[in-house]
């Protein structure tokens, strides 16, 4: 389900309340979703080879069992871990707060037993009240501690600045099962935010070197049971050849 228009910086239903940075933070993070609207299925021409994401996806699949559920964090179009995660049997969720790319993800035929699921939500309110109360999903706010056996983030945590990913990490985290599995994809570069060209807009981008992504992590919750590097130069675009993480985590505790 779907709340708000692509144009909104909040929910109709949302109340900014008084605390102006959180005000000013989650406009940001909307700014950042609009972009994506207007983007579409750019992202995936300018980003065709999956080889290390599809890769992590697999090494996922062989650790669940069939009609496990999962929550794909920032799906996006579903291309490619959805589409490859439903058709293995998987029961698969999908969040992001781009309305663009939710919609082009709601008309895709997606071959598998289970359908999946997509919500529009702020990453922030990944379990919390928020995601009832505002988003319309339960299932992704306190209710929903517990239910998923795994999480996918490929690439999404890159769009937050660095002192919010490990909230959110921590909010991921209480959304899977005891022992549950996150695949993380992220930049290893040591970026707080910053301003770069893509596609004719302008993102935000994070990242970390890898010794510090993984003590985030671990800080967070997590043990870091795999961690690999891909070097990948982007197709049709402006930035420059990047050093790819896929990471494979698993709750603690």
């Amino acid at each position: 389900m779907t709340t708000g228009q692509i144009s909104d910086p909040f929910p109709v239903d949302e109340d900014a309340g008084d605390d102006e940075p959180e005000v000013r933070r989650r406009a940001a993070r909307a700014l950042q979703a609009v972009a994506f609207d207007t983007i579409g299925t750019e992202y995936g021409e300018a980003f065709p080879a999956k080889d290390g994401q599809l890769a992590c996806g697999r090494r996922l699949l062989a650790e669940l069992e069939p009609g496990a559920r999962v929550l794909d964090v920032g799906c996006g179009t579903g291309e490619p871990t959805v589409r490859q995660l439903v058709a293995d049997g998987l029961r698969v969720t999908g969040a992001d707060l781009s309305d663009g790319m939710l919609t082009l993800a709601r008309r895709t035929a997606f071959p598998g037993v289970f359908a999946p699921v997509f919500h529009r939500i702020d990453l922030y309110d990944l379990a919390t009240e928020r995601a009832d109360r505002v988003w319309n999903a339960p299932e992704l706010g306190p209710d929903g501690r517990g239910r998923f056996a795994a999480v996918t983030a490929f690439f999404s945590l890159i769009l937050l600045p660095q002192d919010e990913i490990p909230t959110v990490l921590r909010q991921l985290r209480e959304l899977l099962r005891p022992g549950g599995l996150l695949a993380l994809g992220m930049v290893e570069a040591d970026l707080d935010h910053v301003p770069l060209p893509f596609l004719g807009r302008e993102l935000r981008i994070s990242g970390y070197l890898r010794e510090d992504l993984e003590r985030v992590l671990v800080s967070a919750g997590f043990a870091v049971e795999e961690c690999s590097g891909h070097p990948y130069a982007p197709a049709s675009t402006s930035l420059p050849p990047e050093e790819q993480l896929f990471l494979r985590c698993r709750r603690v505790g």
